[in-house]
């Protein structure tokens, strides 16, 4: 893999095809503008393997699109050496956290894991990012919004704690 010596940010939903590609295209984008590239490793996988292989859900892909972001991420599912791989694993929701808290061997495994819903700061009323999959387009949007936001304090957190530049 070419996480050496980069950050590494593992986001995680249930199926790998809404919420964390969606998170991960983002996060991307931001690290991208910031021109931190080459400091980070940003990848997301999914809790069960349904759509293992598989593109992202297609409204995620058209609502992401205008603003700019293309997700091309095949799905994939946490392994166990995603724990050992990544600096960091994000669930977007109190489900997610307790499946991953649930599969790390280790306390330091479990440390590892935080809930995307602890860096929004622009919506007080969401403590984590809702599944739009049953969703209508606000849903999608929606998601985006609280990803923008959760994406924007997430890096400035890492980079402000792991004293990362360019």
């Amino acid at each position: 893999m070419e996480m050496d010596k980069k950050y590494s940010v593992l986001f995680v939903c249930l199926g790998n095809i809404c919420r964390s590609p969606a998170a991960q295209a983002v996060m991307q984008a931001m690290v991208d503008e910031r021109g931190l590239s080459d400091r980070f490793y940003i990848d997301s996988a999914g809790i069960g393997g349904w759509h293992i292989g598989d593109l992202p859900d297609k409204r995620m892909r058209v609502h992401a699109r205008p603003r700019g972001y293309e997700l091309t991420h095949r799905a994939r599912k946490v392994q166990a050496v995603d724990f050992e791989d990544f600096d960091l694993i994000v669930g977007m929701d109190a489900g997610n956290i307790d499946d991953l808290r649930y599969m790390a061997a280790t306390i330091e495994q479990q440390d590892k894991v935080v809930m995307m819903g602890d860096y929004i700061r622009q919506y007080p009323n969401y403590d984590h990012v809702p599944d739009p999959y049953y969703e209508g387009s606000e849903g999608f949007e929606l998601v985006l919004d609280l990803l923008e936001d959760a994406c924007d304090n997430l890096l400035n957190r890492i980079i402000e704690q792991n004293k990362i530049s360019k």
